[in-house]
């Protein structure tokens, strides 16, 4: 039996490799790009794309792909521990071929897609020429699948898609969407799905407004409310069969639930480094180091704690889902994940804003931005509270009710089922002790 908690030398050199390479050349980039998704941008693509022809010398270019694919078919703790570090910067997974929602859009592509589609999307996209969209979520019914009302119906050789999606993240820079629509509403309510490949220019596609992060100009925002009305979409940009549209979907969620969470370990790093420097280097009105007060202390220790927990979880789901190579022998572990990590990331962020002042609550500082944004993360790939209710049905699947007066941890009970099993030692021993006490 071994149990490490190292990683093999080869493996960190790539990821020292990775940490200088982000630090020195990736991170001076997100403070002149003002979107590291638009390929549109002449001096984004000026300074993005040497970055990723660097990348792809090194051979870490979309390392969640297999080789088949042009990527290193790492395991999920590998791209963990990549993740890790991408985190830091807005711009770091576009620089290494591993963004959302891309990265899931292509693994549906690979798995489920026609070889024109991939041919049409898939290449360009794993090259890093295109980017996409997974249009999903809908204005009533959330991100609840058993809700959605966005139609589509089969004319001849086309599906007709109608209806309206909201908080399709990049629809402004796709090249094409991923649409998940109803195809069959008297079905069983998770085989009334379908996903369709819907190239952004085909007509009828509508983006009614793009919506924005608190603070944002209204219309600036890069999440966008769709509107499709007669969209006419060939038959053969169905992924996968009518109604596999929820297994499509669970394809791409597994291992970015635990990319996401492994990004957020990183936001919330730097959070807590930026954290511990402010009170090393301020003092309060009676200058006194802010590291010296006791509540400072409480909160960079409450800080570390949660972070370490977080991150030993995210890791540990990540071995399981190498280990079993099934999604679903590790999904309480998945939601775990995910409902554990907005409170870390708004916990932590929060502290820092606080230690920070006035400056913390500034636009000259990410905290706020921060502090929003694990609100964000509660509700992207399924809210928090759905993420708790499965977790707690995995947990109690593992466990049988009695049907006893008492349960079976009764201390009473505990204590005559231990007499019944042991009675003849607990006889042996009070003989004895009586024959001990008997003697003069």
């Amino acid at each position: 039996m071994s149990w490490e908690f190292e990683t093999d030398e080869v493996f960190q050199a790539e990821l020292d490799w990775i940490d200088a390479f982000v630090r020195t050349e990736v991170e001076p980039v997100d403070q002149l790009v003002s979107d590291p998704y638009d390929v549109g941008d002449l001096l984004r693509n000026e300074l993005i794309r040497p970055l990723q022809r660097a990348v792809k010398q090194r051979g870490l270019w979309a390392c969640h792909l297999s080789p088949r694919l042009g990527g290193r078919g790492y395991g999920q703790l590998k791209l963990a521990l990549m993740n890790e570090i991408l985190g830091r910067s807005s711009s770091g997974p576009i620089v290494f071929g591993c963004q959302a929602p891309d990265s899931g859009n292509a693994e549906i592509l690979a798995h489920f897609g026609t070889e024109d589609l991939k041919h049409r999307y898939l290449e360009p996209l794993l090259d890093g020429a295109i980017v996409s969209c997974f249009s999903m979520t809908e204005p009533q019914g959330g991100t609840d699948p058993t809700q959605f009302r966005t139609r589509a119906e089969l004319d001849g050789d086309h599906w007709v898609v109608n209806g309206e999606k909201w908080f399709s993240s990049n629809a402004r820079y796709a090249a094409f969407l991923i649409v998940m629509v109803v195809t069959d509403p008297d079905a069983p309510p998770h085989r009334r799905l379908s996903a369709l490949v819907v190239p952004a220019d085909t007509p009828g596609v509508e983006i009614v407004r793009n919506v924005g992060a608190p603070g944002e100009p209204v219309g600036e925002g890069t999440h966008a409310y769709i509107r499709y009305h007669d969209v006419h979409v060939p038959a053969d940009h169905m992924l996968g069969q009518p109604g596999e549209g929820f297994l499509v979907a669970q394809t791409r969620l597994g291992g970015g639930r635990i990319h996401h969470a492994m990004r957020t370990v990183a936001r919330v790093r730097w959070a807590f480094d930026a954290m511990c420097q402010r009170a090393l280097s301020r003092t309060t009105t009676r200058g006194e180091r802010l590291a010296d007060q006791q509540m400072v202390q409480e909160m960079i220790a409450d800080s570390w704690i949660e972070i370490e927990q977080f991150r030993l979880l995210v890791l540990r789901t990540a071995w399981k889902i190498d280990r079993y190579e099934d999604y679903q022998l590790v999904r309480a572990d998945i939601s775990a994940v995910k409902a554990a990590m907005p409170k870390v990331y708004h916990d932590v962020a929060a502290r820092a804003l606080q230690l920070h002042g006035s400056i913390g609550v500034s636009n000259e500082m990410p905290f706020g931005d921060m502090v929003i944004d694990s609100f964000r993360m509660g509700l992207a790939d399924g809210a928090t509270e759905i993420h708790k209710v499965t977790l707690a049905r995995q947990i109690l699947g593992r466990y049988e009710p009695t049907e006893d007066l008492f349960p079976s941890y009764h201390v009473p009970r505990a204590r005559h089922e231990a007499r019944e099993r042991l009675g003849e030692v607990l006889e042996r021993a009070e003989r004895t002790d009586a024959a001990e006490r008997a003697r003069p």
